[in-house]
């Protein structure tokens, strides 16, 4: 039953002007105060057309429809608007019956059925400690991949691992002098910090190191056997402890692809963009510009020596995705301070002889920095804080808080309730905002916490393995669910695969988060002022078969963002 298109059949019948029934279904829209009705259709829109006052057009509005159904209890015109109240059992009707089709699948959707999205995140450099920025990005990209897969895309999720550039030099050339002052089977990210942080020191101390690193560079992109041998070595002992953080946060990628996959593919890039005509010579290097489409900063494709830069590798990977994956949608997930490099890369793209379709389905889902308190998580001068140990540190709390609980398997639950926290309290806030990490707030079972959704989820199953309830609408009255608490949890969870689509639509992940939370606060009410199971079996039936709604809907909420729910807490 859709509700908007019997309100849509309705207006059409009412009105006497050309407007097709889908402008005006666009128009309805669901009021904020629940005293405003159930849906509400603008007469604003149609103040244009009439030449009459909004209000006066919801007045002659009401005055033509004619309600002799049972679906509309009533109409009200309020200022400007024509709002419209459901007969409250034809709203639990829907709802259930929607909800029962699909169960423990409910929110899944076919909308992306035949189409190709590629997520890349994470994408951390080699040799570099995990820092909090690429938490970010795998917390986001992860949610990301999860919803489009929901919605019925063929989902692909790659970590364009940062393992070329000048930096590798450097660091081949540290090694060449101070290697063996390191033993590299224990902490090896941290010494090859180390020994970065020593040759950039020793860069600027003095040019004609630089100059040999540069020079190292080149024989790393040539091939040269002990450059590649130490590259490879540097590249195993960083993802080995990458690995340890992607197993916590559960994790995993289609493709490892890096920088360097892409090193000969590069030449194809300038190939085409000469062929093309729009490379010219700035300083010696080969660059485009940019400045007729808006973007005052040339893009440097090659540099003045020859070498690459990771813009003309980037270029690279959009070529070898577009014809290896046939692509609809490729999302980077990259901080914010990359949206003039992303800006100039898909520009750049479109001359690249590429199909339109590959050019218009890039797209930059950027993010603000997650910041600690005092400033504990710095990266400048080497002094790190790794995110394992963050997020140690939030199993650990976890598990302070569950000791004296009589729960089962209590170091599985730290982990979901440790990790679920610091996933949550990132995937809360917009995207887009800077934030400060606050571990005591985020592993908080109380207020807008991942363990409170957690906690509020274990709840609901409780309740239901309390009752040994085996759900069946077949069990249910709708009008024992019509009262004001019921209906605004099961106007909730009603409205999920919307919450999804826009969730989609936006790239956000918070508008699931926050919805999670909607939901969780509503349940915890509705539990703390009903009795669930008591002697009315009607009751009971249905009050037990919103709980299993509400079970699931933050369930299918929770997965979508990347954490899992203990059994109990």
């Amino acid at each position: 039953m859709d509700f908007k298109e019997i309100i849509s059949n309705l207006i059409l019948n009412a009105i006497d002007i050309e407007i097709s029934k889908d402008e005006i279904k666009e128009f309805i829209e669901i009021p904020k105060e629940d005293n405003n009705g159930d849906y509400a259709f603008p007469c604003f829109k149609l103040a244009k057309i009439f030449r009459q006052a909004p209000n006066l057009i919801a007045d002659n509005l009401k005055s033509k429809i004619n309600i002799d159904n049972t679906i509309i209890s009533k109409i009200e015109s309020v200022s400007g608007y024509l709002n419209f109240f459901i007969d409250k059992s034809q709203i639990v009707k829907k709802a259930l019956e929607k909800f029962d089709v699909q169960k423990e699948d409910y929110g899944k959707m076919q909308i992306g059925e035949g189409k190709r999205v590629l997520v890349e995140y994470s994408s951390p450099n080699i040799a570099k400690p995990f820092h909090i920025g690429h938490l970010k990005t795998t917390i986001i990209g992860n949610a990301l991949y999860n919803i489009y897969k929901n919605c019925g895309y063929e989902t692909i999720s790659l970590n364009h691992l940062g393992d070329y550039g000048t930096q590798f030099a450097k660091l081949i050339e540290g090694y060449k002098r101070w290697g063996a002052e390191y033993d590299l089977s224990t902490n090896a990210i941290d010494k090859l910090s180390e020994i970065y942080k020593r040759i950039n020191e020793l860069c600027e101390q003095d040019k004609s190191v630089l100059e040999e690193c540069r020079e190292t560079f080149k024989k790393l992109e040539n091939g040269d056997k002990y450059c590649i041998d130490l590259w490879n070595k540097f590249k195993e002992l960083s993802l080995r402890e990458f690995n340890r953080i992607y197993e916590l946060l559960k994790v995993k990628f289609d493709s490892y692809n890096g920088e360097a996959f892409y090193s000969d593919k590069m030449q194809e890039v300038i190939d085409i963009l000469e062929k093309n005509g729009v490379l010219t010579e700035s300083q010696g290097a080969k660059v485009v510009d940019l400045t007729d489409k808006g973007i005052k900063t040339p893009c440097i494709i090659q540099k003045a020596n020859g070498s690459s830069i990771y813009a003309t590798r980037d270029l690279a990977a959009i070529l070898y995705r577009a014809r290896t994956y046939d692509f609809d949608k490729c999302i980077y997930v990259v901080g914010e301070e990359q949206n003039l490099h992303f800006k100039q890369i898909f520009e750049v793209a479109k001359c690249l002889d590429l199909d339109e379709k590959y050019t218009k389905g890039l797209v930059h889902v950027s993010y603000g920095m997650i910041i600690l308190p005092e400033g504990r998580m710095s990266t400048r001068k080497g002094n790190f804080v790794k995110v394992e140990d963050l997020l140690n540190e939030a199993i650990s709390k976890a598990r302070e808080i569950i000791a004296d609980r009589s729960i089962e398997n209590k170091e599985q639950v730290a982990k979901q309730v440790g990790i679920g926290a610091v996933i949550f309290d990132d995937l809360k806030e917009s995207r887009i905002k800077n934030q400060v990490f606050d571990l005591n707030e985020a592993v908080n079972f109380n207020g807008e916490t991942g363990p409170y959704v957690q906690y509020m989820t274990v709840r609901t199953k409780s309740v239901l393995e309390k009752a040994g309830y085996t759900p069946d609408i077949n069990d249910v009255k709708f009008d024992v669910l019509t009262d004001e608490l019921s209906i605004k949890l099961i106007k909730l969870i009603e409205n999920f695969d919307q919450i999804i689509v826009n969730s989609m639509d936006k790239n956000e992940p918070s508008i699931i988060a926050r919805y999670s939370i909607d939901v969780a606060k509503a349940y915890s009410i509705f539990y703390n002022q009903n009795k669930i199971i008591s002697d009315d079996k009607q009751l009971t039936n249905a009050r037990l078969y919103l709980t299993y709604m509400t079970k699931i809907t933050l369930e299918n909420s929770l997965k979508l963002l990347g954490i899992e729910v203990p059994d109990k807490m």
